[in-house]
């Protein structure tokens, strides 16, 4: 499992990288100026920060109870990275409407799209990440026979 530093690194080069692409990207797609998309980007960054330690601590912990390990297939890494999603859509959809000055449906229609966008990021991230950055533990259950 990793460690509470590697979570933080992890947590803080997504939200980053993140930011600089979503900031120019919906500026251009959603019509807002600059400021409004950096402070729904910030906000939503913090926010996220915050849920993607929670969830993957939670996730990791879940994995280990179930499956003895934290390797992460294919699918359930699209499932890993649609799940967290869908709950940072709950609790980013509010702020935003409220912020912006428009009703939850246009706000959700918003989010979705920023949501899909970090749906594909999440996931090409992750699989980065995991890459740059294995568990050793990785390596003792790829070298474990099938049952």
């Amino acid at each position: 499992m990793r460690s509470t530093r590697d979570r933080i690194r992890h947590a803080l080069l997504f939200e980053v990288i993140g930011l600089a692409l979503i900031i120019p990207l919906g500026t251009a797609l959603f019509g807002l100026h600059t400021s409004e998309m950096g402070v729904i980007g910030v906000g939503s960054a913090i926010a996220a920060t915050v849920w993607n330690y929670v969830y993957n601590l939670g996730f990791d912990r879940a994995m280990q109870r179930f499956l003895g390990h934290t390797r992460k297939s294919l699918p359930l890494r699209l499932g890993h990275a649609v799940l967290f999603e869908a709950g940072l859509l709950v609790i980013l959809l509010p702020p935003i409407a409220w912020y912006l000055g428009i009703g939850l449906v246009q706000a959700f229609v918003m989010d979705i799209a920023i949501a899909l966008f970090y749906v594909a990021y999440a996931f090409v991230f992750n699989l980065g990440y995991d890459r740059a950055f294995p568990l050793k533990s990785w390596g003792e259950v790829a070298a474990q026979p099938s049952r």
